[in-house]
């Protein structure tokens, strides 16, 4: 990411590796609770986002994923997936901010959605595909509570 003609570094973004840091898969009632998967569960879904600094430019993201579904009101599974990304981040000081969590989360977020489907099909359930996921409203909520918490600090 260089400019030839004067050697100043190009603002920019590049991901160096994407990794599964942890996960695991649960379903506490098997095998019998097969049988009761009548409809579509009831999923709930929490995703959240984690980063930190590594060094120069370079910084690990992690998306961190849990679905939690019943059917019939019986626990049918647990999923957590903490999926991450080493990226180099050349850019503004303000800017960085962003890019760890709204755009690097976008860029990964395709992958925690397969590997959730794909894990979900290889354990014997019904593929579940997450619906897509409002970052930037993420990001604006993480930050307004960030503020609240601070103002009440000085309060």
């Amino acid at each position: 990411m260089e400019n030839k003609e004067n050697n100043n570094p190009q603002p920019g973004l590049m991901i160096l590796s994407q990794y599964i840091k942890d996960m695991s898969i649960e379903i506490p009632l098997a095998p019998e609770i097969f049988k009761e998967i009548s409809s579509a569960p009831d999923v709930k879904v929490d995703i959240n986002m984690k980063h930190r600094h590594l060094e120069d430019g370079t910084y690990e993201v992690l998306l961190n994923t849990k679905l939690d579904a019943t059917t019939n009101g019986k626990k049918l599974f647990i999923i957590e997936l903490s999926y991450g990304s080493v990226s180099a981040i050349n850019m503004p000081e303000d800017a960085i901010e962003p890019m760890l969590y709204i755009e690097l989360p976008r860029l990964m977020f395709p992958f925690v959605r397969s590997i959730v489907a794909n894990s979900l099909s290889a354990a014997g359930l019904p593929p579940i595909m997450i619906s897509p996921i409002d970052f930037v409203a993420l990001y604006q909520a993480k930050k307004a509570q960030k503020a609240e918490t601070e103002t009440k600090k000085k309060a």
